[in-house]
């Protein structure tokens, strides 16, 4: 198979779908990999590297596209690279069409066939593609959100974890799945006052355990969710319902009630959010303020540490890119069942439940369209 690598083109995206490790394991099993000159620079990985694991670089991105039987990237493709689309070719990336109905219609429109990262499934159900860029930013979300508290970037001027005689920030984190994990790990590390709020009660109760009582735990409800975002400095969503549009749990009329120069940081915005009041931005301009609220949006954050978020996305991807190559899309999607739960759009039709409802669409299950 032929495996195309692009560079990214998303605001401030330094992270690379192939590393020179993975080019080298394609070739050495009998595959073409095409990179695009440039591709993995900025995570770290030169041309050079590429070149000697046996790539073909490539000047310009419409040739890593154009050859290519499969594209491997990072983000969803950006309106410039919808030129690139065409009938049969597999596109297997971050895809988070709930909320990007133009994208979805492109591909729809161009028959590809559309494999997202994040609703591919394991055997236990979990969602290895989208569980190491969940841990990133999870971690990042403390990170930011302790910078944007500080008074120069329009938060309150609070030091997260305090000091003795001061009280610590009071963060509330919405949701305990892996990005919830990850961002109370490291809120309490810094020795920041930390509440997470999640329906499933058992959860809760494994949480409670995994940090030694040290979190705070609250069943979600509307009420739950109003009394501790008021309280709150810091107020991080990491809530998900796979491959679908993310529930607003924080209202326009909670927002209002926050305090001054609290901040919010929606990890959920790649799926639309879980605050009524975020938006999608970027790494150039990441923030915005509403009623006194700082909101940090940017739906590429594990972008700004490439380096990292490079190795941990394809040490998970780079199995599943290999079986793609050697057994084509729809021998692999038909073994795997996992694989399977990751097809968005199968040749003009749209495959993924979440998706199908979140646009109000019909969808034919994965199972019908690979026979």
């Amino acid at each position: 198979m032929i495996i195309g690598v692009p560079r990214e083109i998303k605001d401030n995206e330094a992270r690379v779908g192939v590393t020179p490790a993975g080019v080298k394991a394609l070739t050495e099993a009998g595959h073409k990999v095409l990179v695009e000159t440039l591709a993995g620079a900025q995570s770290g990985f030169p041309d050079e590297e590429y070149q000697n694991a046996g790539a073909e670089m490539v000047g310009e991105a419409g040739y890593a596209w154009g050859k290519a039987e499969m594209v491997v990237k990072v983000k969803e493709p950006t309106q410039s690279e919808y030129a690139f689309f065409r009938e049969g070719l597999v596109l297997f990336t971050f895809l988070h069409l709930a909320p990007l109905p133009e994208l979805t219609n492109k591909l729809l429109e161009a028959k590809m066939i559309g494999i997202a990262y994040e609703t591919v499934r394991d055997q236990r159900g979990a969602l290895p593609l989208l569980m190491p860029m969940s841990e990133v930013a999870g971690r990042m979300s403390v990170q930011v959100g302790a910078n944007y508290l500080e008074k120069e970037r329009g938060g309150r001027g609070i030091l997260l974890g305090g000091v003795p005689g001061v009280p610590p920030a009071h963060v509330t984190i919405l949701g305990g799945g892996i990005v919830g994990t990850n961002a109370a790990r490291i809120a309490l590390g810094f020795g920041a006052k930390t509440t997470l709020i999640d329906m499933n009660l058992n959860r809760l109760r494994e949480l409670e355990d995994i940090f030694g009582g040290r979190l705070y735990t609250l069943a979600s409800n509307s009420y739950n969710i109003a009394q501790t975002t008021r309280e709150a400095d810091l107020v991080i969503g990491g809530v998900l319902i796979p491959g679908a549009t993310a529930p607003k749990l924080v209202t326009r009329a909670m927002v209002a009630r926050m305090k001054k120069g609290a901040v919010i940081v929606d990890v959920a915005i790649d799926q639309g959010g879980c605050v009524e009041t975020a938006r999608p931005t970027s790494h150039s301009n990441p923030s915005f303020t509403v009623d006194g609220v700082v909101h940090y949006c940017v739906t590429n954050m594990p972008g700004a540490v490439p380096h990292t978020s490079t190795l941990a996305l394809t040490n998970s991807t780079f199995p599943y890119v290999l079986r793609l190559a050697h057994l084509g899309a729809r021998e692999a999607l038909k073994q795997d069942a996992g694989l399977a739960e990751g097809l968005n759009t199968w040749m003009g039709t749209l495959t993924h439940r979440g998706v199908a409802e979140s646009q109000q669409r019909a969808w034919t299950a994965a199972a019908s369209v690979l026979g």
